[in-house]
């Protein structure tokens, strides 16, 4: 087999291979452009709006806390209550 033919004979062998990475390269690009416009505006989206709602949760989580302190001493009193109404009655 000459050089020529050889080189021909590698040339041929390579083809499939450089068409497959050619698709690969092609769906890589194909995937990058779906993160950016797909993938990517919806994580800001989550985080544009976690971060608030975060900063919210924060603010108010001593208020619910004052509000279930409060709810308990009410409970309290109202079972004082009605075991002196029961008395009464």
């Amino acid at each position: 087999m000459t050089e020529n033919e050889l080189l021909l004979a590698l040339r041929n062998e390579l083809q499939p291979l450089k068409e497959q990475i050619r698709t690969v390269q092609n769906d890589l690009n194909d995937f990058r452009i779906y993160i950016e416009n797909e993938i990517e505006p919806k994580i800001q989206l989550l985080a544009e709006n976690y971060i608030p709602a975060a900063k919210r949760y924060e603010r108010t989580t001593p208020e619910i806390q004052d509000i279930k302190n409060n709810l308990d001493i009410l409970n309290k009193v109202v079972a004082e209550h009605s075991e002196k109404l029961q008395k009464i009655s």
